[in-house]
């Protein structure tokens, strides 16, 4: 069913952004920006995400939306920071 899964005012997922075991596009739904500005804060401290500046806002519909990208195949350490792979 076209559409099926679609959320309004999402971006579609772009073939780059999962072209690779281990990449994530993280659709975020929550009450407040507060609630979703921290579940990203959560991944950010333990796997390598894209920053996250705003949410979005469905009219007439209740709470926000975010989008972030992650990538499992770079957890950070304890410092923060991607391991250097050697």
């Amino acid at each position: 069913m076209p559409g099926q899964g679609v959320v309004r005012g999402m971006e579609a997922i772009n073939d780059v952004h999962v072209s690779e075991p281990g990449l994530v596009v993280v659709d975020v739904a929550a009450a407040d920006d507060e609630t979703a500005f921290a579940f990203h804060t959560a991944l950010a401290a333990r796997w390598a995400t894209t920053s996250v500046e705003r949410t979005t806002r469905d009219p007439g519909q209740p709470g926000v939306r975010l989008r972030c990208y992650l990538d499992l195949r770079q957890p950070l350490n304890s410092s923060g920071q991607a391991p250097v792979l050697r």
